[in-house]
């Protein structure tokens, strides 16, 4: 078996430069103490082999791809029983790397790199650290901050929990198939934050609901939490989701909590 084919429905563009990958692979930090390292959707294995040569850590892949599990069983009999043939999103990574911090990387297939990123929110007291390749103006939209256009959920979500960090751009010609869009590399580390300080579930609730409908002021956006007028005459809920940077998030929901019906 020399190859795989990369299947449009699962997303796939395979790495194929080695240099690239070895990047990749460097801009592992393995924070606190991490030992466990999880490559998500490897493929035929570029960014693979480069981590099974470095013995700080063990690295364990998931793969949704049978073919290519096929592949990785065949060229990298040092992976043995460390290949989890298994959709990523439908994981609970306690399970598998029973009270382990980890650390995730991969190329991330774009049509479900979003996903990905709720499930490492969801998986937030283990995963410390995520080096990622995903779409470059998804990337950038996850850096941002406060005040941009392109500012938005995830980028919150995100930023409340982990450093988000843009490390550099991917060209198109470095994939089979090439994609139609440039790709960028982004690095997250978990922050200080055990807890917000609020309801985190609905701390998550009032991001989204915020920016479903990002043009309206919150006073309008928020208003299926049921809050009185006079509950919402602060000058916060005259500004846009995308003015209010984590801290401010944190705060609204406290009031929301307390006044919501």
């Amino acid at each position: 078996m020399d190859s795989v084919r990369a299947k449009k429905h699962l997303g796939q563009h395979f790495l194929a430069d080695p240099n690239i990958a070895r990047r990749i692979v460097e801009a592992l930090r393995l924070p606190n103490g991490v030992r466990e390292v999880l490559e998500i959707g490897p493929g035929m294995g570029v960014l693979t082999g480069t981590l099974l040569q470095n013995p700080a850590y063990r690295t364990s892949v998931v793969e949704i791809d049978r073919e290519s599990v096929a592949y990785l069983q065949q060229h990298f009999p040092a992976l043995e029983d460390r290949i989890i043939s298994a959709d990523f999103l439908r994981q609970d990574l306690n399970e598998l790397f029973p009270g382990e911090p980890l650390s995730i990387i991969g190329n991330f297939p774009y049509n479900i790199s979003s996903q990905i990123f709720f499930q490492v929110l969801a998986h937030r007291q283990q995963v410390r650290e995520v080096v990622g390749m995903i779409q470059k103006e998804v990337a950038d939209r996850l850096a941002e901050g406060p005040g941009s256009k392109t500012y938005g959920i995830l980028s919150v979500l995100l930023q409340a929990f982990y450093e988000v960090e843009y490390l550099f751009t991917v060209p198109p010609h470095v994939f089979n198939p090439p994609p139609k869009v440039q790709s960028a590399v982004i690095r997250l580390t978990r922050n200080a934050t055990e807890h917000l300080g609020c309801d985190e579930k609905l701390f998550f609730q009032v991001v989204k609901q915020a920016f479903q409908t990002r043009r309206k002021t919150l006073r309008n956006a928020l208003k299926p939490f049921g809050m009185p007028a006079e509950a919402t005459t602060d000058a916060v809920f005259d500004k846009r989701a995308e003015q209010l940077g984590v801290g401010e998030f944190v705060e609204l929901t406290k009031w929301v909590e307390q006044h919501k019906q």
